[in-house]
C-alpha cells in the first residue's frame, strides 16, 4: 500500500483520466480528495474506490478563483495536510489560426493553465510541509505541434514549462513536480470538445497510424504513470515531462 496515510487531491476526478487515477490511488491505500464539476459522477467514482477512508468530494469551477481556493481549503480542513496534488482538469477545442478566436484562447488558457497555476501556488505551502509532490496532466500536444488545435497545444506547452520551472523553484525544499503527456486516450474529452460519435470512431481508428503502438491509450495506463511519478519510486525524478502516448511523440511523417 504505497500511499497509505497519504492525502491526494485530484482535479477533474469525475471522469476519464481523473476517475481512473482516483481508483488506482485508492487501490494503493491513498486518502482521496476528489474535485470536479459533476457531483453525481464524483459519487460514482467514489463508490468505485476501494479505500478505507471515504473520499472527500469537492465540486466547483476551477476557473473561479473562489471555488479553487475553497477546494484547497476544504481539503486541508478535512485532512489536515496534503501530500500529492494531481492537476488533471482540462478541456480541448478545435481551431487553427484561421478559425480560432480570443475567446477560445481565453477558455483554453484559463482552464488548462491559469487554474492549474492558481491551485498549485495555493497548495505549495502544504506540500512543503509534507515534502510532497505535484503531477500535472499535460498532453503529447505540449511536446509536438498538431494542426487545428492551436490554443490547446499552446496551453499544454505552457503546462510542460510550468512543470519544469516549478520543479526548479521547489527542488531545494524537496518538493517534486512532474507531468504526464498522454496521447489519444479513450475518454469523453474529445466528444466534449465537439466531436460526434462518428467523428470520434474515425479519430480512434487513425491511432493505428498516428501512434507507434497502433492504438489509443487507456485511462488506467495514464493513471499508473501518474501514481509512479507521485510515489517514492520516482524520488529522484523532478521536472520531467513523461510521454504516455504509445510512441506518438517520437514519430515523424515519411
Amino acid at each position: 500500500m504505497a500511499f497509505a496515510g497519504k492525502v491526494i487531491l485530484i482535479t477533474g476526478a469525475s471522469s476519464g483520466i481523473g476517475a481512473a487515477t482516483a481508483k488506482h490511488f485508492a487501490g494503493l491505500g491513498a486518502t482521496l480528495a476528489l474535485a470536479g464539476r459533476n457531483l453525481e459522477n464524483l459519487k460514482k467514482v467514489a463508490s468505485d474506490c476501494s479505500t478505507k477512508s471515504i473520499p472527500l468530494l469537492l465540486t466547483g469551477e476551477l476557473t473561479n478563483e473562489k471555488d479553487t481556493k475553497a477546494i484547497l481549503d476544504k481539503t486541508i480542513e478535512h485532512f489536515g495536510k496534503l501530500d500529492v496534488l494531481v492537476n488533471n482538469a482540462g478541456i480541448i477545442e478545435t481551431g487553427g489560426i484561421e478559425n480560432t478566436s480570443l475567446e477560445q484562447f481565453d477558455r483554453m488558457m484559463n482552464t488548462n493553465v491559469r487554474s492549474l497555476y492558481h491551485l498549485s501556488l495555493l497548495a505549495v505551502p502544504h506540500l512543503v510541509k509534507t515534502k510532497g509532490n505535484i503531477v500535472n496532466v499535460s498532453s503529447v500536444n505540449g511536446m509536438r505541434a498538431f494542426p487545428g488545435v492551436l490554443a490547446y497545444c499552446m496551453s499544454k506547452t505552457a503546462v510542460d514549462h510550468f512543470t519544469r520551472c516549478a520543479a526548479l523553484d521547489l527542488a531545494p525544499k524537496q518538493v517534486r513536480v512532474n507531468c504526464v503527456n498522454p496521447g489519444v486516450t479513450v475518454t469523453n474529452l474529445h466528444k466534449r470538445g465537439g466531436m460526434n460519435e462518428e467523428q470520434y470512431e474515425v479519430f480512434l481508428k487513425k491511432c493505428k497510424d498516428t501512434h507507434a503502438l497502433g492504438r489509443p491509450g487507456k485511462p488506467e495506463e495514464v493513471a499508473k504513470t501518474i501514481a509512479f511519478l507521485a510515489s517514492d519510486d520516482a524520488s529522484f525524478i523532478t521536472g520531467a515531462t513523461m510521454p504516455v502516448d504509445g510512441g506518438r511523440h517520437a514519430m515523424c511523417p515519411r
